[in-house]
């Protein structure tokens, strides 16, 4: 369920950015599309970071290292 709430938010991200991209060549700078998709995008991924932080504070996610 974790990896599915992530991976959901991770699509909504690139598909906000994609939208962003879209709207910069189509608009020509004439809309503000482009700057509320870019905004949703990083306020998305500002609350994936916080989400994340929270579950490894509640202990709902477990963090582990790269062994070497």
């Amino acid at each position: 369920m974790k990896t599915l709430v992530v991976l959901a938010f991770l699509a909504v991200i690139v598909y906000n950015l994609g939208a962003g991209l879209y709207f910069m060549m189509t608009d020509k700078g004439g809309s503000a599309r482009m700057v509320r998709a870019l905004t949703r995008r990083i306020a998305l991924s500002v609350l994936l970071v916080l989400l994340v932080l929270a579950g490894i504070a509640t202990g709902f996610v477990q963090p582990h290292g790269v062994s070497g």
